[in-house]
């Protein structure tokens, strides 16, 4: 119909991430439901992604992808340090744990890096989670697509992705 604004429809995995949230039935520290929202610029980093919401750099939960052995592993990290590959290497019993290819994270999780979220990839992927997260009431995680955020708790992070804690860092 002519001069009728139609709504724009979500990127498909901005829709796949909520979807998810919602059938694990994911809260927020209000006790909401978790909620994906789209930013109006891409937060490639997790400086950007807290200056554009307006909290912590550490409570960002980076999501990223690691090549294990030749398997996936995820590892949700606080924004306000980097993954110690060794360490984690070394908890896991592996021989080595490197940061992944564009191609390997776009395999195991139907996403981009920037925006691979802690959910909804096509097979479960093995998923460590940074007791350093656990100080924050709110953290916040990637929705499937750079610009795409969530607000969540850490104990409802964990739950929803059967994730491990772990110090990480």
């Amino acid at each position: 119909m002519p001069g009728k604004m139609e709504a724009m429809q979500p990127h498909p995995n901005v829709q796949a991430i909520q979807d998810a949230l919602d059938a694990a039935g994911a809260r927020n520290a209000a006790g909401e439901p978790c909620q994906v929202t789209v930013l109006t610029e891409p937060v490639h980093t997790a400086a950007a992604a807290a200056a554009a919401i307006g909290i912590e750099v550490g409570q960002i939960a980076n999501s990223l992808i690691f090549n294990a052995d030749g398997e996936p592993l995820l590892v949700l990290t606080s924004g306000a340090h980097r993954v110690d590959t060794g360490k984690v290497a070394a908890l896991l019993g592996l021989g080595k744990v490197k940061r992944a290819e564009a191609d390997f994270v776009r395999l195991h999780t139907g996403q981009v890096i920037g925006g691979v979220s802690p959910l909804a990839h096509p097979k479960p992927v093995r998923t460590l989670v940074d007791v350093e997260l656990g100080q924050f009431d709110e953290v916040w995680a990637a929705g499937g697509i750079p610009q795409a955020v969530f607000p969540i708790t850490y104990a409802e992070l964990v739950r929803i992705t059967s994730g491990t804690p772990a110090e990480v860092a």
